[in-house]
């Protein structure tokens, strides 16, 4: 029964304590104001930061109600903790670079060592057998969690995509866990996905919401990156057998980790800072294209379910790891291409649009 009524008091208690945060977060002075028209931020008026404020309390607090001890997951708590409150003072009064990066590796440090979120291998990636990491596993581990926990923070330039991608990807960890009889990984994951989905009631533009009411915040897009990556290592975790292997983990998680290396690649070559903020997302190629920020969000959405059922599904019917490994190669180089030229990528979107009117 605690997979469908703790997720359940999860979903509502996001969904009503919102309200309440909307009207207490300016003052707090927790709001994020546009920088006009040429700015990276066009929304109106200002918009309050305390998405993440409200899904990560009630997650920790429902998980803990649900019998995840704060003893035996103290690692994965704290870690939230430090994120939400780094995120939260970025929020208020911008911190430097450097410390939020150093809170990140703090974050990473507390998952990998106390909480065994380690990456020991890598499965049969080209068909000769598992891929060991050896003593490279501790650079690898914190790299990977250090990357996706940047990769939704730098997503989270539309109503609803950080959120949304964050979602569909535990709910297909979800499924996996399902799939491989982990019923205590399922019951958690399932408290964090109905928080998201109460919070996206108000975040994602839909016929009743024209824009959001308020946003995740730094707060909550480290904190997604951060959870996406303990259940990532759990998914694949058990070198035997894996709820799924590493390469369909990298699927399910395709969409931020691919465009994260390209906005990376391409910046380095233009000479700027990596973590540089720009418009140069595959989002933003999107509305560069012609498509509102609610079709953009939609088709990017769409992209990371149909990227996930690659990698799981084509595990499950059998589909040989080289395969879905040098397919996945293969579209990160793609996009990278692209992404490092966007007149292909808003030229490509805008015909395939236009086509389809």
């Amino acid at each position: 029964m605690d997979l469908f009524i703790i997720p359940l008091i999860a979903f509502v208690s996001v969904a009503v304590l919102i309200p309440v945060a909307i009207k207490c977060a300016p003052a707090l002075k927790l709001v994020d104001l546009p920088d006009g028209p040429q700015g990276r931020k066009r929304h109106e008026g200002q918009v309050p930061l305390i998405g993440g404020l409200i899904i990560f309390p009630v997650f920790i607090i429902l998980s803990v109600i649900c019998g995840f001890s704060i003893a035996e997951y103290w690692p994965l708590y704290s870690a939230i903790l430090v994120l939400l409150v780094t995120g939260a003072i970025d929020d208020k009064r911008h911190i430097r670079p450097w410390i939020k990066f150093l809170m990140q590796f703090v974050a990473a440090a507390l998952i990998i060592f106390p909480g065994q979120a380690r990456i020991h291998q890598l499965g049969d990636l080209l068909g000769l057998g598992a891929f060991g990491l050896e003593f490279a596993w501790l650079p690898f581990s914190f790299i990977a969690v250090v990357l996706l926990i940047n990769a939704i923070n730098l997503m989270d330039g539309l109503d609803g995509l950080a959120a949304g991608i964050s979602g569909i990807a535990l709910t297909w960890f979800a499924i996996v866990f399902y799939m491989a009889g982990d019923l205590q990984s399922l019951s958690m994951v399932s408290v964090l996905i109905a928080a998201i989905v109460g919070f996206l009631i108000y975040n994602l533009r839909h016929p009743f919401r024209k824009r959001a009411s308020l946003f995740l915040g730094d707060a909550g897009s480290l904190c997604l990156g951060l959870c996406l990556a303990w259940f990532a290592v759990y998914a694949g975790k058990n070198p035997m057998q894996p709820a799924l292997a590493p390469i369909g983990v990298a699927w399910v998680l395709a969409i931020p980790i691919m465009d994260t290396c390209a906005q990376f690649y391409r910046r380095m070559r233009l000479g700027q800072h990596p973590f540089t903020a720009d418009r140069g997302h595959f989002h933003h190629h999107c509305v560069h294209a012609g498509l509102s920020d609610g079709k953009a969000v939609l088709l990017i959405l769409m992209l990371a379910g149909l990227t996930g059922a690659y990698g799981v599904l084509g595990l499950k019917l059998g589909l040989p790891q080289v395969i879905i490994t040098l397919s996945w190669i293969v579209v990160l180089l793609a996009h990278i291409a692209c992404s490092n030229k966007p007149e292909r990528y808003i030229n490509f979107i805008s015909a395939v649009f236009k086509r389809s009117k």
